[in-house]
């Protein structure tokens, strides 16, 4: 794999973990607004383009354990950072947003 092969991975996961985090920010707007089931839509489409961009991580983990490239670009390092800064949010989304408020909206009713 070359090293603009490996920077056009890393612009892809970049733009696919910005868009998984910009649909799990949206999520806790709604879940602020006590729209879970349209929170739970967007996480849902969240996780799935997360997914994706955990995918072209692991294919270029592949193909370095097959020996097959060594060199980190700064575009894939950004990447990286990316998609470890979306997994982050939507854990703590998952964990404490989604659980929590609708265990506090529970106690207020």
């Amino acid at each position: 794999m070359t090293k603009n092969e490996i920077s056009e991975k890393g612009f892809e996961i970049v733009a696919l973990a910005g868009d998984a985090r910009s649909l799990y920010l949206k999520a806790i707007k709604l879940i602020k607004k006590r729209e879970y089931e349209k929170a739970k839509m967007e996480i849902s489409e969240a996780n799935d383009i997360l997914k994706e961009a955990h995918q072209c991580q692991m294919d270029l983990l592949t193909e370095e354990g097959k020996g097959k490239y060594s060199d980190l670009t700064l575009i894939m390092a950004h990447g990286q950072d990316h998609l470890m800064t979306a997994i982050l949010l939507k854990e703590l989304l998952e964990i404490v947003f989604l659980d929590l408020y609708q265990d506090l909206h529970s106690i207020q009713k």
